[in-house]
């Protein structure tokens, strides 16, 4: 995980502002579920404070201490009790179940060994109580995209967002794609017209390839129940840009 990208949590959230139709999805499932939810690599909160507020015990783990200062931050404004939690989710043990546990916007990608994702796997599912689901999503690699990570810095339009201090924030990201690895490997810049590059961040995420998630899945002793393309439950198709899962405890894992 790239200490320096997540130092910057207000910034996040305004880079990122959250809602849509991704907090409907995991905010359904949740009040679906019922019971305790945990949301590993929680952020600064944007998905679970709504599902907290629906009445749900939560906890958020997260490496990042900069992110939970700034998700607990957000709870207390809302009035929300959430456990935050710093932690690790290649391997975890909080000494009790859930009934929800999920892990979104591609968080679940700064785990580039295949061991570490297993590792991950096999401490959810020791985390689930029965009939638990746990739920994640990531992006449905793209061979064309990847092979366009030329490592050319361009500047994502679709990312510039205001800030009350600074006014106008510009996003560049150089981007190479590491093949054996399957890892794209990024510089972020954040600029503005008076202070460029005032944070320049790399980030590493890995590509789970669609026939390769049920194997690493069945290995962390978790079965993959269905599988989504789009937050509206379309299937998963070489169109879709995201691979929503939905997977239960493998009663013959180990």
């Amino acid at each position: 995980m790239s200490d320096v990208f997540y130092s910057h949590a207000r910034l996040y959230d305004l880079m990122f502002p959250g809602g849509g139709p991704a907090v409907d999805f995991y905010r359904a499932h949740a009040n679906r579920q019922g019971g305790r939810v945990l949301e590993l690599g929680c952020g600064t909160g944007q998905k679970l404070i709504p599902i907290a507020s629906d009445g749900h015990p939560c906890v958020g783990v997260d490496l990042s201490p900069d992110m939970l200062a700034q998700a607990q931050r957000k709870a207390t404004e809302r009035g929300v009790a959430v456990e935050w939690i710093q932690g690790d989710m290649r391997a975890f043990d909080l000494g009790r179940t859930f009934d929800f546990v999920f892990i979104t916007a591609n968080s679940l990608l700064h785990l580039q060994k295949a061991e570490d994702l297993v590792s991950c796997f096999r401490s959810v599912r020791r985390h689930l109580a029965p009939g638990a689901r746990f739920v994640f999503d990531v992006f449905n690699p793209s061979v064309r995209l990847l092979a366009e990570a030329d490592g050319v810095r361009r500047t994502r339009e679709s990312l510039s967002f205001t800030d009350p201090d600074r006014g106008t924030i510009s996003v560049d990201v150089a981007e190479t794609y590491d093949a054996p690895a399957q890892v794209t490997r990024g510089t972020w810049y954040l600029s503005t017209d008076s202070e460029p590059d005032f944070v320049i961040a790399p980030l590493e995420m890995r590509s789970i390839f669609p026939q390769e998630l049920p194997l690493l899945l069945s290995l962390g002793g978790l079965r993959l129940a269905d599988r989504f393309g789009d937050w509206s439950g379309g299937p998963l198709t070489s169109e879709a840009a995201l691979q929503l899962c939905v997977c239960e405890s493998d009663q013959a894992g180990t």
